[in-house]
Formats: structure tokens, sequence, C-alpha cells
């Protein structure tokens, strides 16, 4: 994974991963993936997905780069504790997936939580499997 900043101000962790790398073919095919490891741990919860290509193509005024082929983000949360309600603007967590031509791109904010971090982090790592 790489980190950049996006817009000179997000912390934006991304990994491109080419399709011949992954034994998934879709986006639907990761997120069932992502969906499983969510449900499997301890503290995180699935909430659903966005499918930002459709809403976006939907729109008079949308636009979407040619090299995009399909784009959704799935929504989960890891918060355990709500000290303060300030903590809400930075949940929940959403993982980014583009289908370009020949890869997937996989993206995500920084997390403050270095647990959901580290957690994402590996998830998206996994997706290239081959």
């Amino acid at each position: 994974m790489k980190e950049i900043i996006l817009f000179e101000k997000y912390p934006v962790f991304t990994l491109e991963i080419d399709k011949k790398e992954t034994s998934y073919q879709t986006i639907d095919e990761i997120f069932a993936y992502l969906k499983s490891q969510i449900e499997a741990h301890p503290i995180a919860t699935y909430i659903g997905e966005f499918d930002h290509y459709t809403h976006t193509n939907s729109l008079k005024e949308g636009q979407i780069s040619e090299d995009i082929l399909n784009a959704k983000n799935l929504l989960c949360c890891f918060g355990k504790v709500l000290p303060k309600p300030e903590v809400l603007a930075v949940r929940p967590r959403a993982i980014g997936v583009a289908e370009m031509a020949d890869s997937f791109v996989i993206s995500f904010l920084e997390a403050p939580n270095p647990d959901a971090h580290a957690a994402m982090e590996q998830w998206s790592k996994a997706i290239a499997n081959v």
C-alpha cells in the first residue's frame, strides 16, 4: 500500500492490484470477501455499500474519468468507544474499490484507530491472492 495526500489534505492509503494478481473478477466479489472479513472481526460491523459509479453517472453534471469502469464504497464501523460527539465525523469507515481495465484500485482514508487501519490494510492486501 502507499500513502498519498489527496487534494493536499486527506491521508489516503491506496493499493492497485492487477487483475492477474487476484482471483476476484468483480467489485461485488471483492465486497463479498471484505464483508466476510468485517463479519469475522470482533469489533467491526458491516453497514452497507454505495454504488458511487451509478450515482455519479445518473447526475446531469456527473463526471467520471473514462479510465474508471465501476466504483463502489463498502461502509463499516470499528467504533468501540464514543468519547465525544466529534468522533462521529471520522466514522463510519469507507473502503473504496474502483475497477479499471486491468486492475482494481483499493483505497481508504487513514483511520484514527490503528487497529482499524491495520485490519483494512491487511484485508486490502489479501485481495491480491494469486
